[in-house]
């Protein structure tokens, strides 16, 4: 009968950074530089491995969908948290809220896709290269990447859907720097223990999968690269997929901290910290990881350079 006495919000106040006053304008040319460069690196790679034909295999083609991606989680975050840092009331409508959280969501899990069918890639060109282009055809090439985006769609599209079932009355303050699902989970005055369990039960079962096709593709790999008879060959492959399993267990492993846990949403606490990592930080190294350290992408760019 009590919560009958709260009136129903549709505008909420994004509190960000505000424990942190005397460090609002460091942050902001902090993440001002970061979005910057995250910006001109990802739509850089998409805009590279557009113009330059010999960059049209399936695995710069997966790159530059992942970057493309990454350009589409930024976009959606960074632009209102810098905006929030000299705003006097920091609103934000539901709606907004929904259509955020939604490019969000389809970021997130297109890039989960992406990831598994790069690891699938590379899987095939190191495991088994003579039969790269039967195994890796353009054909499958399309069909992964309409998958992930189709997958990437559904799956934000059956949570905002939730979402709209809910009515907010608790507070209309989210402790966030975004608006994330389970903050706003919080502040219903609806029980939103559905929206939690199927949330836990997609979220858990993309990651699962996507884990799985990584992880099995890399042990397979590991196991080529181990018998190897070339030195610099085994090292080359070694330093490229070290790098590229870094960059995904950072991904993965803030993406199940977040989503992927029982009772997550009580756990406030521990989102900003984490949320930093999976929409601020893998968009900015992932540019740095998967072309910048690729001698075809950087050749390809001096050569570019030159004809400018």
């Amino acid at each position: 009968m009590a919560e009958n006495n709260y009136s129903v919000t549709n505008e909420f106040i994004l509190v960000g950074f505000s424990d942190h006053p005397n460090l609002k304008t460091p942050l902001f040319l902090v993440f001002s530089a970061i979005y910057l460069i995250t910006m001109v690196g990802n739509l850089g790679l998409v805009a590279l491995i557009y113009v330059e034909r010999r960059l049209h295999t399936p695995m710069y083609i997966f790159l530059g969908n992942l970057a493309l991606m990454d350009s589409c989680c930024s976009c959606a975050i960074t632009p209102k948290m810098l905006e929030n840092f000299f705003s006097v009331d920091r609103k934000i409508s539901l709606y907004e809220c929904m259509v955020q959280f939604y490019f969000l969501c389809l970021a997130e899990t297109t890039d989960c896709f992406l990831l598994a069918a790069m690891a699938y890639d590379r899987y095939v060109a190191i495991c088994n290269p003579l039969q790269y282009h039967t195994m890796m055809s353009k054909k499958l090439c399309l069909q992964m990447t309409t998958g992930a985006y189709i997958a990437g769609n559904l799956h934000p599209m059956i949570e905002v859907g939730l979402l709209l079932r809910l009515t907010f009355c608790r507070s209309n303050v989210i402790k966030h720097f975004f608006c994330d699902v389970l903050p706003l989970y919080r502040i219903s005055c609806i029980d939103p223990h559905i929206n939690e369990l199927i949330l836990f039960i997609l979220a858990g079962s993309i990651q699962i999968f996507t884990i799985t096709i990584v992880l099995v593709s890399y042990i397979y790999i590991l196991f080529t690269i181990f018998t190897m008879k070339s030195n610099e060959g085994r090292g080359k492959a070694l330093s490229t997929c070290a790098s590229h399993f870094l960059s995904v267990s950072i991904f993965y492993g803030s993406l199940l901290f977040m989503y992927a846990q029982p009772h997550s949403v009580n756990e406030g606490d521990k989102d900003i910290p984490v949320a930093i990592f999976y929409t601020l930080v893998i968009p900015l190294l992932n540019p740095f990881i998967y072309s910048l350290r690729n001698k075809e992408v950087i050749n390809v760019m001096k050569r570019t350079m030159k004809k400018r």
